[in-house]
């Protein structure tokens, strides 16, 4: 063990913490021009002498985040030359093309509470570039970026995303990769929805993790256990989608970090456990445009707005295409069971639990639509922007047509294999996600689909856990 008493580390208090996370977002929400960011930062890393390390975050095109950590200085001189070997992520480049690039957000900057991260470290968000530069097909944190920032330099228009993120939690660490041994999850909790003494284990863990996210500026609205024994959700404000989209990823790398500190594991998998509810990951969504939410419209069906209602009704309209995006794993369609408050009917409702978009009771600023058919392991940025993609400009019904929820009673797919089909199908999908990421990502989930009974039966497989592309490493991978 060295020597602390010789290592003076950059420790700061929860606090400040959030004051200067908040500065932080204040940088994207404004989208800062990135020369001026850029220099602020690097002024800023030069002078503070207790920072050794600075984490740079992306994400792969089946929504895992990757993190490496560079020497401050190192970084400081060599930021336009960062690459790292693409052949290593699974659906990013084959290995006679691995090299790729990193491309520093330097907007998105945040401070991390050294007693669950350790002292001296910053994390940065970044894009990944392609070798000529161009921004790399696979990585939709760089399209979805893109896409938002085309919006607010085009009118001011602003798509605001709140997550309401649910998971559960398991006793001892490591104890989804440990599946493939033990073949079950252990309960910390024996607790219902709301119901969680204080001090229990649960408990514990949801205020450690409140705590953190407060000082990375979630700004926390409220946290709860769920319905399920060990499930929990913590709700925080919502915010423009890149940002939205960042602090799915940073959520969960929060979750999992304060659960092994406590020996324990926080799993995101959609069913981990059979015979109880499901984890999902509502997503809110609504476009503002300055002080107003272009959603609103008082005098319109559910105070909400043509544009709010033209966004359902093209979601709804590619619900079957969309929903390997929504669903991504073979585990996630065990989620999607009625006899479980699964949303699984393509339809819309203010009341209806089952149905795949609510429209929530709320105020003028509050109006928004919620998509509720989302399981917690997608990939964030792939999700949003698909939906934004979709609500604003995707194939509508034909015009003579009645709406779909009142033709007929519609239903997602039950399985993966369908979703599969139905997703190949979609030339809109293939076009917004480009030609190559569209067959990756296919290929991607045909393969854990054939390493999994077509059939699942009612009860959990430990394939579908194994091969879970959250759980998955090279070693579980190779014992197929």
């Amino acid at each position: 063990m060295l020597n602390s008493n010789l290592r003076e580390f950059l420790e700061i208090p929860y606090e400040r913490l959030e004051e200067l996370n908040l500065a932080s977002r204040t940088m994207q929400v404004e989208w800062q021009p990135m020369e001026q960011v850029e220099r602020e930062r690097r002024e800023y890393l030069v002078n503070e002498k207790r920072i050794k390390a600075v984490s740079v975050c992306f994400t792969d095109l089946e929504g895992r985040m990757h993190m490496l950590d560079y020497d401050k200085k190192f970084l400081l001189n060599s930021a336009d030359q960062l690459t790292f070997d693409g052949s290593s992520i699974q659906g990013f480049t084959k290995i006679a093309e691995s090299d790729l690039r990193l491309e520093i957000d330097w907007r998105a900057f945040y401070w991390l509470p050294a007693d669950v991260f350790g002292p001296g470290k910053v994390l940065v968000f970044g894009h990944v570039r392609d070798k000529d530069g161009t921004f790399f097909d696979a990585d939709f944190r760089g399209r979805l970026h893109g896409y938002c920032e085309e919006m607010f330099r085009r009118d001011g228009s602003v798509p605001n995303v709140s997550p309401e993120i649910e998971g559960f939690l398991f006793k001892g660490r490591d104890a989804e990769r440990n599946y493939y041994d033990t073949g079950k999850f252990e309960v910390i909790s024996q607790g219902g929805y709301y119901h969680s003494l204080p001090q229990d284990p649960l408990r514990l863990f949801m205020d450690t993790a409140a705590e953190v996210q407060r000082a990375m500026g979630f700004q926390n609205e409220k946290d709860h256990p769920e319905v399920g024994p060990s499930q929990f959700e913590m709700n925080y404000k919502y915010c423009p989608a890149i940002i939205a989209a960042d602090m799915v990823q940073l959520y969960k790398l929060i979750c999992r970090q304060v659960a092994q500190r406590m020996d324990m594991t926080c799993s995101f998998l959609p069913k981990p456990i059979t015979g109880i509810n499901g984890s999902g990951m509502h997503i809110n969504m609504s476009i503002s445009r300055g002080d107003e939410n272009l959603f609103y419209d008082e005098n319109n069906e559910a105070n909400l707005s043509a544009l709010g209602h033209k966004y359902i009704e093209r979601i709804l309209h590619n619900a079957e295409d969309l929903c390997l995006i929504l669903n991504p794993s073979v585990n996630s369609y065990r989620r999607l069971d009625p006899a479980f408050e699964a949303p699984n009917e393509i339809t819309s409702s203010a009341v209806n639990r089952s149905a795949m978009i609510r429209i929530p009771l709320a105020g003028k600023r509050g109006t928004r639509i919620e998509v509720r058919s989302v399981a917690p392991d997608t990939n964030p940025y792939l999700l949003i922007y698909s939906l934004l993609r979709t609500g604003g400009e995707g194939p509508e019904p034909a015009g003579d047509a009645e709406p779909p929820k009142r033709i007929r009673k519609r239903v997602l797919p039950g399985n993966i294999q369908d979703s599969i089909r139905l997703f190949r199908r979609s030339e809109f999908l293939k076009t917004i996600m480009g030609t190559e990421s569209h067959a990756k990502y296919i290929e991607l989930k045909l393969m854990a689909a054939r390493r999994c009974p077509r059939d699942l039966g009612n009860l959990i497989k430990r394939s579908e856990i194994m091969f879970h592309h959250e759980v998955t490493n090279q070693m579980l991978w190779n014992t197929f």
